[in-house]
């Protein structure tokens, strides 16, 4: 079956190859903010961005880091200006809401995660986990998503044959 990608996804693949990175293991937050000569900083506050710079709350796992430090991200590359003092609140929701489905797709990366047959939802949250050091959450989240798309692939697959009869 054919898997159709969304533009995040084929963006988010096309951004990992620029810098090289094609496997799980290679998905190390420090090492992706020095190819993008964006700083990073530890420090036991709320993350978020400023200036450009990334900040991590140093008291989070290293799963959460990873997890705010891909939200973070979006921030810095997608999203303009201080959003608590010169932004709608509507907006500032909708910017939210995008960081957080940038994030789901930047710390699972859907072409890695087609490289894996996970048949069984109960085994393929515990895998994810360890192969993309992500949160049990995140884990279930990214894959009900991946599990819905695939769904609509293989809808689109049988709509399209449909047609050509």
């Amino acid at each position: 079956m054919n898997y159709h990608t969304t533009l995040l996804e084929d963006a988010i693949e096309q951004f990992y190859f620029s810098l090289n990175i094609h496997h799980p293991q290679e998905l190390k937050m420090k090492a992706i903010a020095e190819l993008l000569e964006i700083p990073i900083h530890f420090v036991p506050i709320s993350s978020r961005t400023y200036n450009g710079e990334i900040i991590i709350d140093s008291r989070l796992f290293p799963e959460l880091q990873w997890e705010h430090f891909g939200h973070e991200l979006c921030h810095v590359l997608l999203h303009y200006g201080n959003q608590i003092l010169n932004i709608n609140i509507l907006f500032l929701q909708y910017q939210e809401w995008k960081a957080n489905n940038f994030m789901l797709h930047f710390c699972v990366p859907t072409f890695m995660l087609q490289k894996y047959n996970i048949t069984n939802i109960n085994e393929g949250i515990p895998f994810i986990m360890e192969e993309f050091k992500v949160t049990q959450e995140m884990a279930e989240i990214r894959l009900n998503h991946f599990r819905n798309q695939l769904q609509i692939s293989k809808l689109q697959q049988q709509l399209n044959a449909l047609q050509q009869k």
